[in-house]
């Protein structure tokens, strides 16, 4: 199954799945990120093309600071240790967010792996750390009021291609299907403007249980809703 998709994953229930097993939320986040790690592989496999994950909001901060310390220590133990595999799977890596409000450890981490990845050209795997939809639109309309008064843009030049180019994440397709785990039914401030035309696909299962057969349903489903509202709507 060779899709070219860009699938973009909210991995939400870590910290509810470890406590429905006795365990702390950290533990459950360590758990989300031997999922991760799994569905990064899966989709080498399954031939995707971008996979976005919303791996650490704005809002995220106001979690307990112990909690808070852990998804920060986790992303930089993360990419040193997998690192090799990535080159070796000839995956990219990318960041999508305010990287400056990172800590310096982790932020080193990032860059590293964006550096040392970034003349491969399989599967991209796009991290939204510290990422949130509204401050991504809020920093594009910043830069691009700084080139209008700086006049090297006119008011009616602004367009949708302009805009995208100063977002996180410029020079990324926008996602086709966005998946959440865990329950819940929005997006919670992910990909706001990208999100316009993607298809959703919700599950109850939190993210520490979602692996590659899950991952193909939700794009079978998704292939199949289309070719039913074609039917219904063109015809065919």
């Amino acid at each position: 199954m060779k899709t070219g998709l860009h699938i973009a994953i909210v991995m939400d229930g870590n910290g509810r799945w470890g406590k429905q097993r006795g365990l702390s939320r950290s533990e459950g986040h360590y758990a989300g990120s031997k999922a991760m790690e799994e569905l990064i592989y899966s989709s080498v496999e399954i031939g995707i093309k971008v996979l976005t994950l919303y791996a650490f909001s704005t809002e995220n901060w106001k979690r307990p600071k112990d909690e808070v310390n852990y998804l920060m220590d986790l992303p930089a133990i993360f990419l040193k240790e997998k690192l090799p595999t990535f080159m070796e799977k000839n995956i990219k890596v990318c960041v999508s967010g305010d990287i400056n409000g990172l800590p310096v450890h982790t932020r080193e981490a990032v860059a590293s792996a964006i550096s040392t990845t970034k003349n491969n050209d399989g599967l991209i795997v796009n991290f939204a750390m510290n990422y949130g939809g509204r401050a991504e639109i809020l920093s594009a309309v910043k830069s691009l009021m700084k080139e209008i008064h700086s006049q090297n843009v006119q008011i009616e030049q602004i367009n949708d291609e302009m805009i995208e180019n100063y977002l996180y994440t410029h020079g990324l397709p926008d996602p086709d299907i966005i998946i959440r785990t865990g329950g819940e039914k929005r997006l919670s401030n992910f990909l706001v403007w990208q999100s316009a035309k993607a298809e959703l696909w919700f599950t109850e299962r939190y993210f520490p249980d979602f692996d590659k057969k899950m991952l193909q349903q939700a794009i079978v489903d998704v292939k199949e809703r289309k070719y039913r509202f074609l039917q219904e709507n063109v015809g065919l």
